[in-house]
């Protein structure tokens, strides 16, 4: 007596591509959004934020006629990419600009001396170091690349209903 159920014919498996990950590879010394600055000089750049910030030099990488094509430094936990200015690739600084709107934002243990020491290194005060209504003493630079530096020290603890309300004195002149 023969079997009802039927044998299916062998056939061969086809394989499925790996599955892709739904998260990027990532190397664990970049950051979701990074800074990648365009300066006319940045070797010079490189040798300023490492007597300004105490940067570390990562890796550089010359180009034509000795230009940076890619450069990279770490300040304290993070890292700030540079390359050269390449007009013909529209690829322009701060100074050929006229100015930037964007700036930079470093939080350090001690703001007074690291302002102190970027000034020492090129960098102009834009804005003097001083205690802020939102609890950081806090001050602005402008690097000799054209670049604008926020630093801050966080100096106490406040709630957002604190920080409205200081801003709200201030406005009124206290």
């Amino acid at each position: 007596m023969k079997s009802k159920t039927k044998t299916k014919k062998s056939r061969p498996t086809k394989t499925k591509p790996a599955a892709k990950s739904k998260k990027p590879a990532k190397r664990p010394e970049m950051h979701t959004v990074m800074a990648h600055l365009v300066c006319a000089g940045a070797a010079d750049a490189i040798e300023f934020y490492k007597k300004a910030f105490g940067a570390v030099e990562m890796m550089r990488l010359p180009g034509p006629q000795g230009k940076l094509m890619h450069a990279s430094v770490r300040i304290g936990d993070s890292i700030v990419m540079l390359v050269d200015e390449f007009p013909e690739c529209g690829s322009l600084g701060p100074k050929a600009l006229k100015g930037s709107p964007v700036t930079l934002h470093l939080n350090v243990p001690d703001v007074d001396a690291t302002v102190a020491q970027a000034v020492e290194a090129g960098a102009k005060i834009t804005m003097p170091v001083a205690d802020m209504f939102w609890g950081d003493r806090y001050g602005q630079l402008e690097d000799p690349f054209g670049h604008h530096w926020s630093v801050a020290t966080h100096i106490r603890d406040m709630s957002p209903e604190e920080i409205k309300k200081a801003a709200a004195q201030m406005g009124r002149g206290r």
